[in-house]
């Protein structure tokens, strides 16, 4: 019984040992209260009202597409009789200052389109913002306003790098136009890809984050910004998206230059499955595969082939695709970087100067109109664009890239993704060829085209556009 009493005795101080090691854990925990922390950073935070003039019929929300009344007079007659008029529309964001002088950090989608800007600090105060720059790929943006003596001090941005999974985190911002609100949560996950654009790379939390939060800060426990508060799953609960705020970093000196410039390889990539693994001899999946090699490239210069694996980007361990396509985009163009590759199972090392990125890389290569009497945007079919429209390999033609509104080729129903097959019943496999039927053609008169649009072939008509 004696040993019994002390063991009892022993477990009730090794309990409150315990204890005291939850309470001083860090967060919420130790805190008792985020009320100090959320007071810290309150300031910093401000709510965007942004407006955008844009062109539209004003009885659009009583003569809708499904209204009776439209199906009986018809779309004509609202097209003459009412037109489109220009409208102002209202839109609500979040941000935060990152410096005295009056730059204010938040998402690009928040004021991409606004011809007005208005910030409201959290006493009340309200300045006119303008957009210093844009960076759409990240969906990042950076406004300024004229600061006054009485401005705000600048939020302390953090080391999102740092941040692990289960740290407590604080979202501000304007959510549904209710002015300063404060969540809590966690981080849930790091590196997510949602398919925002080509470089996501977000935080997940569980902090509640709402229509309105865009744009504005996710801090830790130190009061420092670690992420941009920035989509939502709208079917989820609890599932809330932020920008790290180091990509955000490397990204303010051109913000302030008013343009992101990115490097540039010039080589389409693709990760490296378990049978492109076997079939190239790798030990491993990590890695790039090179999957083509576009000409006039640094790549192409440098001496890269269809073939190579990239293992390393300078010092850095490259495991997919996305992640180099990341280390490339943030390096200066002009910077001379070394890629550590794998080519017929040997390893070797390259050095490349980085070219600029030019606008159209998304698509491998130019995209040309060619010809605006019919506002078409043509493009050879190359491997990416296949994979990327579900093109089969053995058919031949050429892509339709981009339809220049109100033109003949919109006029005749053609889209992007379109595959020219024949022009006037001549078989096209290039924009070359294309070009060569067409300059043989009276331009009075229309083209015959054979259009493959998924599984369908169906021949289109296409006249050229009146002078």
């Amino acid at each position: 019984m004696k040993w019994i009493k002390i063991s009892m005795f022993s477990l009730c101080f090794l309990s409150l040992c315990l204890l005291d090691v939850v309470w001083s854990a860090p967060g919420p925990g130790q805190l008792n209260s985020v009320a100090p922390l959320a007071e810290k950073v309150k300031h910093s935070v401000v709510n965007l009202f942004t407006t955008q003039v844009i062109k539209g019929n004003p009885l659009e929300p009583f003569f809708g597409p499904d209204s009776p009344f439209r199906e009986f007079f018809g779309d004509e007659f609202f097209r003459r009789f009412f037109g489109d008029r220009p409208m102002r529309t209202q839109a609500l964001g979040s941000g935060f200052i990152i410096s005295e002088d009056g730059y204010i950090i938040t998402n690009n989608h928040v004021v991409e389109k606004a011809t007005e800007i208005k910030v409201k600090l959290d006493s009340g105060k309200e300045y006119d913002a303008k957009v210093v720059g844009r960076d759409p790929k990240t969906d990042v943006a950076l406004i300024k306003v004229t600061p006054t003596k009485d401005f705000p001090k600048p939020a302390k941005l953090g080391d999102s790098d740092q941040v692990n999974v289960g740290d407590w985190v604080m979202a501000v911002g304007n959510p549904f136009g209710l002015g300063h609100t404060v969540t809590l949560g966690i981080i849930s996950a790091k590196g997510r890809v949602i398919g925002a654009g080509p470089y996501d790379d977000f935080l997940q939390t569980d902090a509640a984050i709402n229509p309105g939060n865009s744009g504005g800060p996710l801090f830790n426990m130190d009061g420092e910004v670690i992420g941009i508060n920035t989509a939502i799953i709208a079917q989820g609960q609890g599932i809330g998206f932020a920008i790290p705020i180091n990509l955000v970093k490397t990204l303010l000196p051109q913000l302030k230059e008013g343009k992101v410039i990115r490097g540039w390889l010039g080589v389409m990539i693709q990760d490296i499955t378990p049978e492109l693994a076997k079939s190239f001899n790798l030990e491993s999946q990590e890695g790039v595969l090179i999957s083509d090699v576009m000409e006039n490239t640094p790549a192409e210069r440098a001496g890269l082939k269809r073939g190579d694996v990239v293992i390393k980007f300078n010092d850095t361990p490259v495991k997919d695709a996305r992640t180099l396509s990341r280390l490339v985009a943030q390096t200066k163009p002009g910077t001379k970087i070394t890629l550590t590759l794998v080519r017929g199972g040997k390893t070797k090392t390259i050095e490349v100067p980085l070219g600029e990125m030019p606008e159209t890389a998304g698509v491998p290569q130019e995209q040309t109109k060619q010809d605006t009497s019919y506002g078409l945007s043509l493009q050879n079919l190359t491997p990416e664009l296949r994979r990327h429209f579900g093109i089969p390999s053995g058919d031949a033609g050429v892509l339709i890239t981009g339809i220049e509104p109100g033109s003949p080729a919109e006029d005749a129903g053609l889209r992007p993704g379109d595959v020219i097959k024949e022009v006037n019943r001549e078989k096209v496999g290039s924009v070359e060829e294309f070009r060569n039927v067409v300059s043989k053609h009276p331009k009075e008169e229309g083209l015959l085209l054979l259009i493959k649009r998924g599984k369908n072939t169906f021949y289109v008509v296409i006249k050229p556009k009146k002078e």
